[in-house]
């Protein structure tokens, strides 16, 4: 089939690449020339495992391309996937200009019937308002070409987004009952059919319900961590173990083991977005959704967790101390740096005067440039005490450390040198932002150790650092 994607960004290239990858014959839109420049030479502009190698695979093949021309892409097929950002406003609402605008263009260009799959997440309502645009557009042409909304939202997790592509645990649509909607319908099953081969995974649904599904999903699961955090600070105070408690709740079957893990608060470019655009979306029909603004509360304050263990450890004022820091994106698997708690909880170590010495082994650049921009408007009030640098390796945030911070759970933090630790770090003390390490098991090393919710054990109880030594 032939498909067009309007939008070059993190959905519409995972959305092109898998497409393509089935055989179809994908044509990918992006306002950026030099960014098209760059996707049709096989680079990917953003960190997904396997992209990369999906995009060069297809182009070689020449099933996927991409274009700076709106008209060709609008031209180009019958189905059309709007993959642009919603980005939040200040009020906490979604930003719909791009995807406005997009629906314009297409209603400019239009020729004949298409079908228009929205894929940005959206608010309730969204799907109205893209028909809304397309029809005044096609009046101002005088035109009478046949069009149909669908709402087609992605669930897709950052990190692991083609395998959820490939094999989705559900494919949700929305569409109307009209005889183009049904058109549609059919379209779109023989669409996503190779992705479902084994057993159906599509839910059909209104417009309406389908683009709350994608909100629903997201401000769930952040319920979840949410929760979980909350239980963390609890059990820290009345002497319980939150992974056991964890590992208790979590055999349940009504509840299981998904996303109970505790933190320092989630981040990316879904959960808080999508949180604070459903509180919003209640708030504009007089609803007040108090568990979910509790949830987005909960959060900035779990961010700052972290920091205030080690305030009660080393006083308010950090300007003699340095910190090494592994992981910045928000989760492992991604170089996304938006929301992320390292960002949080660096700056605050800077404005009290510490160096912080941080590695990611793919967000470095990332992180640097969401640091300059984060506290760059504290030097419009003096100059920071402190500093804050990307290192080229995790032993080298070690240079010269007090203690360690683990912000993000990639695969090479978490089974680290122990007894190099225990001799590197000058407090020897270790802030364990995502519960890796086994308490009792850093104790033995000497380590002192401040996890999420974890009861620590006081160091030294085992074997003491040279017995170890001389054992290994």
């Amino acid at each position: 089939m032939r498909v067009s994607i309007v939008g070059g960004g993190y959905v519409g290239l995972v959305t092109a690449a898998c497409l393509a990858e089935v055989g179809n014959n994908v044509l990918c839109c992006d306002i950026d020339a030099a960014k098209v420049q760059r996707l049709n030479a096989g680079q990917s502009p953003i960190y997904e495992p396997g992209l990369e190698e999906l995009l060069q695979r297809n182009l070689r093949e020449q099933r996927l391309k991409f274009t700076a021309r709106i008209e060709e892409a609008v031209h180009h097929a019958e189905l059309v996937f709007i993959c642009v950002g919603t980005p939040p406003r200040e009020d906490g609402s979604a930003d719909l200009q791009h995807v406005l605008n997009v629906a314009r263009q297409i209603a400019t260009h239009m020729r004949g019937f298409k079908v228009i799959i929205n894929k940005s997440t959206v608010p309730v309502g969204t799907g109205e308002r893209v028909a809304d645009e397309l029809r005044r557009g096609l009046v101002q042409r005088n035109a009478l070409h046949p069009f149909t909304v669908v709402s087609n939202p992605e669930f897709l997790k950052e990190g692991a987004a083609i395998d959820d592509f490939l094999r989705p645990d559900r494919i949700v649509l929305g569409t109307d009952a009209t005889p183009a909607g049904q058109r549609a319908l059919r379209l779109l099953k023989a669409l996503y059919a190779p992705f479902q081969r084994h057993h159906e995974r599509m839910l059909t649904m209104d417009v309406r319900s389908a683009e709350l599904t994608k909100y629903a999903a997201n401000a769930m699961l952040a319920t979840r961590i949410g929760f979980m955090n909350e239980l963390a600070n609890l059990a820290e105070k009345i002497g319980a173990d939150i992974e056991q408690v964890r590992a208790g709740i979590g055999s349940d079957p009504r509840i299981g083991y998904s996303f109970l893990y505790a933190g320092c608060g989630y981040g990316g470019s879904c959960f808080p977005k999508d949180v604070k655009a459903l509180i919003r979306t209640a708030e504009d029909v007089g609803q007040n959704l108090s568990v979910l603004r509790a949830v987005n509360h909960s959060n900035q304050r779990q961010k700052r967790v972290l920091v205030e263990k080690i305030i009660q450890r080393f006083g308010p004022d950090l300007s003699n101390m340095t910190f090494a820091m592994w992981g910045l994106s928000f989760k492992p698997e991604t170089d996304d740096m938006r929301e992320a708690s390292s960002r949080t909880i660096a700056a605050e170590l800077v404005l009290r005067g510490a160096t912080v010495q941080a590695f990611d082994p793919v967000a470095g650049e990332a992180a640097r440039q969401a640091m300059r921009d984060d506290l760059a408007e504290f030097r419009q009030d003096g100059p920071l005490l402190g500093h804050f640098e990307v290192m080229n390796s995790q032993d080298d945030t070690l240079l010269n450390a007090d203690a360690l911070i683990v912000c993000t759970e990639w695969r090479m933090f978490k089974s680290p040198d122990f007894l190099m630790l225990s001799r590197t770090l000058k407090h020897k003390a270790v802030f364990d932002g995502r519960n890796l390490y086994d308490p009792a098991l850093l104790a033995d090393y000497g380590l002192v150790y401040e996890g999420i919710g974890r009861r620590a054990e006081p160091p030294g109880q085992g074997l003491t650092v040279e017995q170890m030594r001389l054992a290994s």
